[in-house]
């Protein structure tokens, strides 16, 4: 007799052994959204930097804390009002972008951790300041593990 098929021993093995991989799989991959979040927040946090310098070459210094980020897209109107804000702003958008958590990126001027310059963070996954692993502040100063 020429049976063509599998029997059921069989069809258990295979999947077992699909449910084994498909474990090893997901478990190499879980932090992979975490550690994603972290790298976007490193690049929005470079971008701002980088337009940060740009406002700093027009008009002489960076924005204040108090103006905060917003005077990269839309012209501050208090405190040291700017007097060559270029008209489109400094960011590809038309609004600050929000870290991959949703929550504002925080602006320091002058810095707390670069005296001499400015601090731009994100509180991370837990919208708090300091934290351990995924909870870890990222920011712009010297020394962070993270750039």
């Amino acid at each position: 007799m020429n049976n063509k098929g599998f029997t059921l021993i069989e069809l258990m093995v295979v999947i077992i052994i699909l449910g084994i991989l498909m474990g090893y799989v997901g478990y190499q991959f879980m932090g992979a959204p975490d550690e994603a979040r972290y790298n976007q927040a490193n690049i929005q946090i470079q971008a701002l930097e980088d337009a940060l310098k740009m406002y700093r070459l027009d008009n002489g210094d960076y924005p204040s804390t108090e103006q905060g980020l917003k005077a990269l897209v839309e012209k501050p109107t208090a405190g040291n009002v700017p007097r060559k804000w270029r008209k489109n702003g400094y960011l590809d958008s038309s609004s600050v972008p929000k870290d991959p958590w949703a929550n504002d990126y925080v602006y320091l001027y002058p810095g707390i951790r670069n005296s001499n310059k400015f601090d731009i963070m994100s509180y991370a996954a837990d919208g708090q300041p300091g934290g351990d692993e995924w909870d870890k502040d990222i920011g712009n100063w010297e020394g962070d593990d993270r750039k």
